[in-house]
């Protein structure tokens, strides 16, 4: 069975296995996953390395 991970910014859920597309960060220590959705329309922001919180 396999694990469900959820954006960390909309909140989309998808087997592991179907987030090879999604983006992921560490901010502050923490592993944070990003849905493709949100990680095309947030790519500038993650490019200049701005934490989430301020997208």
């Amino acid at each position: 069975m396999s694990e469900l991970v959820t954006c960390d910014f909309c909140g989309t859920q998808a087997p592991e296995a179907e987030t090879l597309t999604w983006t992921t960060a560490v901010e502050n220590g923490r592993r944070r996953a990003f849905c493709d959705t949100c990680s095309r329309t947030h790519l500038r922001a993650m490019e200049s390395k701005l934490d989430s919180e301020w997208w």
